[in-house]
């Protein structure tokens, strides 16, 4: 065969694939600091901007707590955006079973959902960066408003009530009730959903109270208040806020505030988007998304696939999707890398 045609017929050696790095030695020498600082036990429970709190992290918290309960008090390490509020409800419940006392520490965002799973803790220390939110809820639902690219849109309860209020504060004889404006864009059904999520989330919010709370009507008014007194849902609140209304915050110690930043840098680099350009119209996707933790096991989710452009639909479609939950561990010194399954 000439160089020619060796060249020709000789296969394109493919790139090799960049992957999220695995810094499991690292957080777990933070973790044990952590655990000696507090004496007591201590979970990172860390989810990534691009994704949220789901029904899946009440199976992992379950697998990495059981058997490994070696004191009274627990410590959370809790940093999300938000999620499911029923997923908190279940992870305090689960908490509450396992552990006599429940700190969450909060050093940076801990926000809707996640600020719902606060609320269950004894103790809640917020770092100077830390904050809570706001917990009203948007609801997606199929008979809803559509935006400019027609795409189902969010209703938000607390915007309905301003709407209606206004219209009530402004309105003249002629004009009538607000709902019946409102129904020519929003459907009665729809308006309904909103309502009863609003129910849903006060509901959550008090009952997650109640496990510490002995004041039910105390525990009613802060969740309303967390449901509806904030006008945006980031509305960051800090210590001095939650302090405020009512809720058993305290400054996070200097210490382990820099130790739970340190420990954030760790799973920040571990949840960087790793991309592996092929061509112009296929590459490979890595990126970690939740990474829950304790003292001997790290638990994470992986995306792991490759994105191909179809021509003929116009859109990029996944391939070979390899995507899933993977627990690390030492064992016989070295580091273990293993899928687990989640149903």
């Amino acid at each position: 065969m000439s160089p020619i045609q060796d060249r020709f017929f000789k296969k394109k050696k493919k790139k090799e694939v960049k992957r999220s790095p695995i810094l499991f030695e690292d957080s777990q020498e933070i973790i044990s600091k952590l655990e000696k600082f507090y004496n007591g036990d201590c979970i990172s429970y860390w989810v990534s901007q691009r994704t949220i709190i789901s029904q899946d992290h009440i199976n992992i918290l379950y697998r990495l707590l059981k058997g490994r309960v070696r004191s009274d008090h627990l410590y959370i390490f809790m940093k999300s955006n938000g999620g499911s509020g029923l997923t908190s409800l279940r992870a305090i419940h689960l908490f509450r079973e396992l552990y006599k006392k429940v700190t969450v520490l909060i050093p940076l965002e801990c926000a809707s959902a996640a600020t719902m799973l606060a609320l269950g803790a004894d103790r809640l220390k917020i770092g100077p960066l830390g904050f809570l939110t706001a917990i009203d809820t948007f609801t997606w639902h199929e008979l809803g408003p559509n935006d400019v690219d027609d795409h189902t849109t969010a209703i938000n309860h607390d915007e309905l009530e301003r709407a209606v209020k206004l219209w009530d504060a402004n309105k003249e004889k002629k004009d009538g009730n607000a709902y019946s404006k409102l129904y020519k864009y929003i459907h009665p059904l729809a308006i309904g959903a909103v309502d009863r999520a609003n129910s849903l989330s006060v509901k959550l919010a008090t009952e997650i109270l109640s496990y510490h709370f002995k004041d039910e009507a105390k525990a009613k008014a802060i969740s309303e208040h967390l449901n509806s007194r904030y006008p945006d849902h980031g509305y960051p609140i800090t210590c001095r806020e939650a302090q405020k209304i009512g809720l058993p915050a305290e400054a996070l110690e200097w210490e382990s505030n820099d130790l739970l930043l340190e420990l954030n840098d760790r799973y920040s680099e571990m949840a960087k988007v790793a991309k592996t350009d092929y061509s112009t119209v296929k590459f490979h996707y890595n990126e970690i998304t939740e990474i829950l933790e304790i003292n001997g096991e790290q638990i994470f989710y992986q995306k792991d696939f490759e994105y191909r452009y179809s021509k003929e639909l116009r859109v990029w479609k996944s391939f070979e999707d390899d995507s899933g939950w993977k627990s690390v561990k030492m064992e016989d010194g070295e580091q273990q890398i293993n899928r687990i399954f989640i149903n």
